[in-house]
């Protein structure tokens, strides 16, 4: 009996350009939500990856048990059952630390009726629970030291030439990430798991689990092949389907390879889809293509036929992958609003399309594109609400992918000050050497300023009459002769006012500001 050649790789590579574009963003509930799409598709392919292994190990078996293979198949059954025990440890090891990043995060809940999940993470986008395990207690170290021990474990178990060729094509791997200004060093658990959210980081993991089941798999077909490399002829077939791209986008193109475990290079097999069409068929791989419609998981199924001299075997096919609908998201760096009169700076992004390929469009507002790639400083005069569209470039030209309500509002009011206060008993020596009124803009997130243009200054002396009011057209005391001279007659026990204080922003309104009073000691 021949064993199926498991090649299943159900890459998420959407998902590391939707991880790096989240690191410095508030993450919305709608990517959360992809993510938890993503995440339930990578565990169904897991199980599914699962059963097929399970398949191809129950075959090392009956083949070792066949008359005259004991002594061949026998020493490459002992080293498949290594790579699946390893790899078993492996997969348990990380599924546990998806269970303590979920309880360090908040914990579970019970799912909300209808949900596909059993339970609910709480705190989904919490990301202090794996930057404080993987990144500041070194967790990261020792999970990327353990899958890099397993990929080379693994690889172990072929022979040099099988080593050298697999080497590249393994799906467990760890990149190396490049050096950046959030991560000087280059640092592997930084770059990977530093800030990430919980929801993601589960994905992440669960994506790890998918590269260790692919390369298990990968491996013990190349075990069996190394065993049987003196066979010649095969008397069954196994159809194999595997996607090139497990999740895509509406209007994508869908692409998988569709082979038999088994086969011989002078005989063509004969794939017939559902949906779709085979575009060649070499080798005994046929290369299936297709556009992606709908919403959701897909399956594509059908069958291949073979014709063995003798007999024609049919054997039936079957593969998922899962549509996702366009998004765009956008994200206030500082406020929740626009503010008149400062840059509000923004960042868009839109799954599916490059940031290069990426605009805003705002009626009524200055849109600037910012030094780095999806960030815009946006200027606004009116008040009231602004719809900002976010656009993408495509074939057939400009397409919205998404819009925004913003809402816009002035710049609040600053407040008056006199050596950093505004009112209460301040030491009549220190109000002697006081240069003027500063409008201080409290717990305001932009670089805005306001200048005092005008004020009134009054005395109310302890003993005498009322002094003022002067006129003062400007934020310092010397510009009015009368009121410098005041200020330098005030003693212990008099009151000072500064009333009808006038400042005016950068959105060039003059606001009306709070006066300033001091009881002087």
């Amino acid at each position: 009996m021949s064993l199926p050649k498991e090649t299943r790789q159900l890459m998420i590579n959407l998902m590391y350009l939707v991880l790096t574009a989240l690191l410095a963003l508030n993450v919305s509930n709608e990517i959360l939500h992809a993510f938890k799409v993503i995440n339930r598709s990578i565990d169904k392919s897991n199980s599914s990856i699962e059963n097929k292994n399970e398949e191809l190990y129950a075959n090392f078996l009956e083949n070792e048990k066949q008359a005259g293979k004991y002594e061949r198949v026998h020493p490459f059954r002992v080293k498949a059952d290594e790579v699946k025990k390893e790899a078993d440890e492996m997969f348990a090891y990380l599924k546990n630390w998806k269970e303590r990043i979920i309880t360090e995060s908040g914990g579970t809940s019970p799912a909300e009726p209808g949900d596909e999940d059993s339970v609910r993470i709480n705190r989904e986008d919490n990301i202090d629970a794996t930057t404080h395990m993987l990144v500041e207690k070194g967790g990261g170290d020792t999970l990327k030291k353990r899958l890099t021990d397993l990929r080379a474990s693994m690889l172990a178990q072929l022979s040099p030439a099988d080593q050298k060729l697999l080497e590249a094509q393994l799906p467990l791997r760890i990149e190396q990430p490049h050096k950046s200004e959030n991560n000087p060093g280059a640092d592997w658990k930084v770059s990977y798991f530093h800030n990430m959210p919980t929801m993601a980081a589960i994905t992440l993991i669960a994506k790890f689990q998918n590269d260790i089941r692919n390369s298990e798999s990968q491996i013990i077909n190349k075990l069996f092949e190394e065993a049987h490399s003196s066979d010649i002829k095969f008397d069954a077939i196994k159809a194999i389907a595997v996607p090139k791209n497990s999740y895509v986008l509406a209007g994508q193109k869908v692409e998988a390879e569709i082979l038999l475990a088994a086969y011989n290079k002078s005989v063509q097999p004969i794939v017939s889809p559902s949906t779709g069409r085979i575009v060649t068929t070499k080798e005994g791989v046929a290369d299936w293509e297709g556009v992606a419609s709908g919403v959701g998981l897909q399956t594509v199924r059908g069958h291949v036929s073979m014709n063995l001299g003798d007999h024609m075997a049919n054997e039936e096919f079957s593969f998922q992958y899962m549509v996702g609908s366009t998004g765009a998201s956008m994200q206030l760096d500082k406020m929740n609003v626009f503010y008149i009169g400062v840059p509000n700076p923004i960042t868009v992004s839109a799954a599916g399309y490059s940031l290069e390929d990426i605009s805003v469009s705002i009626p009524g507002a200055t849109v600037t594109a910012g030094k780095e790639k999806g960030h815009y400083d946006v200027m606004v005069n009116t008040q009231g609400k602004v719809n900002a569209a976010i656009m993408a470039k495509t074939p057939t030209g400009p397409k919205q992918v998404g819009v925004q309500e913003i809402r816009v509002k002035m710049i609040p009011d600053p407040v008056a000050e006199v050596g950093g206060k505004s009112f209460g008993v301040m030491g009549a020596s220190i109000f002697r050497a006081q240069i003027g009124i500063v409008a201080a803009l409290k717990n305001f997130d932009f670089d805005a300023r306001f200048q005092v243009i005008s004020f009134e200054f009054a005395v109310v002396p302890k003993r005498g009459e009322y002094i003022g009011p002067y006129a003062v057209g400007s934020p310092r005391f010397e510009s009015s002769g009368d009121c410098i001279k005041a200020i330098s007659r005030v003693r212990p026990g008099d009151r000072v006012f500064m009333e009808n204080i006038k400042a005016k922003g950068p959105d060039g309104r003059v606001r009306n500001l709070a006066p300033v009073s001091f009881l002087l000691n």
